[in-house]
């Protein structure tokens, strides 16, 4: 279920969908890079104003799951007109700031974005630009990002499939409605 704050601001209503901690794992997978499986925790929030507040960190896991060690992260702005238009801001941890335009589609939680612009710095990798799909469904996030460098065309290189996490404030409100719950708990489910 999609919650609407109701400090949101009203234009950011159609990106309410997004809002919240999303943890998950995924897959990457690039020519020149190592090949693994990721654990991903990625949050958008916002403060009244009309921006989404983005921040992404992403790790190596092993064959049993276990974090093995950092892999990128990402920080950013979303925002989105009147006529579903997406712009989003976006910094890397490997050097390299994007601008971002996509489009949220007609009736339904998806949001397709490009790059339109790349600045890197002398440390990062080769970069040229990239595409994203993020998409909620069945009350998941999942995404899949592409990305292109000089020497390859664009191609996918991650993806991943979220859940929403509950955070030490949702519990302690959802725990004032819980007073009346018996000791044991377990007549909560006869």
């Amino acid at each position: 279920m999609i919650e609407i704050p109701s400090d949101l601001h009203p234009d950011l209503v159609p990106l309410a969908f997004l809002l919240g901690t999303w943890e998950g794992a995924g897959v990457s997978d690039f020519p020149g890079s190592e090949k693994c499986n990721f654990g991903q925790s990625v949050t958008f929030s916002h403060d009244g104003r009309d921006v989404v507040e983005y921040a992404s960190h992403t790790w190596v896991l092993d064959a049993e799951g276990n974090k093995v060690r950092p892999l990128e992260s990402e920080h950013g702005y979303w925002r989105i007109d009147k006529d579903r238009k997406v712009e989003v801001v976006m910094v890397r941890d490997q050097g390299i700031v994007e601008i971002w335009y996509g489009e949220l589609a007609d009736k339904k939680p998806q949001i397709d974005l490009v790059t339109d612009a790349v600045a890197r710095t002398a440390a990062s990798g080769p970069y040229s630009g990239g595409k994203r799909l993020y998409g909620y469904v069945k009350g998941d996030l999942m995404w899949v990002g592409e990305k292109a460098t000089p020497e390859v065309p664009l191609r996918p290189y991650m993806s991943a499939h979220l859940k929403k996490t509950v955070t030490p404030e949702e519990v302690a409100e959802w725990a004032k409605d819980l007073g009346d719950l018996p000791d044991d708990g377990i007549a909560f489910f006869k």
